[in-house]
């Protein structure tokens, strides 16, 4: 089945730049604490720790692969601002450029990008100095990506507890650009595991130019809810039931 990436009617809100610094500042942050709750109507039900959420599972991760630079921010200009037009929140992890194209998709649209950022519900964060943040021995260390990520979304959501949060990564794509596809992997399970607590809706960005390193599509597939296409329509990916 075929459908629009994911919009949801939620309450008012607007966006800021978050710098990697701050970040490191909030990310201990007491997780019990800062569990960002769910909408009473969206209610998130816990993914497997070895396979994606299926399509029924409440949880978008959806995953696109892209072949040139601006086809892949038309996209993601068009997920994020589609969740800023109905009043939600979003994060961006990405390169310095690919933030910068994003912008300016979102700009086109009629998004005020400054004024949102200033509010402080838009963050961008580049992607590898976040990468940094987590990375122990060439892996991601499940403790401090869960410590950063949740203060990060517990940051943008403070004092807006009732939005939905659109978030946009391409830390994974920097992983296989480097060669470490079992990191990369590994980084999409740590997604999956913090969806299965916080309410957020992820998209992960992939250069198809690093797949033919001997990577498998499949087993990447198997990390995402959704496929999406260049057109922007996200495909349900099915997944066989958690063993």
């Amino acid at each position: 089945m075929t459908t629009k990436l994911p919009a949801r009617q939620t309450p008012h809100t607007h966006f800021e730049q978050i710098p990697v610094a701050v970040v490191k500042k909030i990310a201990p942050l007491d997780e019990a604490a800062v569990k960002a709750p769910a909408p009473p109507d969206a209610a998130v039900k816990p993914t497997s720790r070895r396979t994606a959420p299926n399509a029924d599972s409440g949880h978008f991760h959806g995953v696109q692969f892209y072949n040139d630079r601006d086809g892949l921010c038309r996209i993601v200009g068009s997920f994020i601002g589609e969740g800023v037009e109905q009043d939600g929140l979003a994060v961006i992890i990405a390169t310095p450029d690919h933030i910068a194209r994003i912008e300016s998709c979102l700009q086109r649209r009629g998004v005020d990008v400054d004024a949102l950022k200033r509010l402080g519900h838009l963050v961008t964060l580049d992607a590898d100095d976040t990468l940094k943040l987590f990375m122990t021995d060439g892996m991601p260390n499940p403790g401090a990506f869960r410590r950063t990520l949740v203060g990060i979304l517990t940051n943008l959501r403070r004092g807006r507890e009732h939005c939905s949060i659109r978030a946009y990564g391409e830390m994974v794509d920097l992983l296989w650009k480097n060669g470490r596809e079992a990191a990369a992997i590994r980084l999409e399970t740590l997604w999956n595991q913090l969806g299965s607590t916080h309410d957020f809706e992820l998209l992960c960005g992939y250069s198809m130019g690093n797949f033919y390193k001997g990577a498998a599509i499949d087993e990447i597939k198997a990390q995402h809810s959704h496929v999406v296409g260049d057109d922007g329509d996200a495909s349900a990916l099915l997944h066989p039931a958690s063993m």
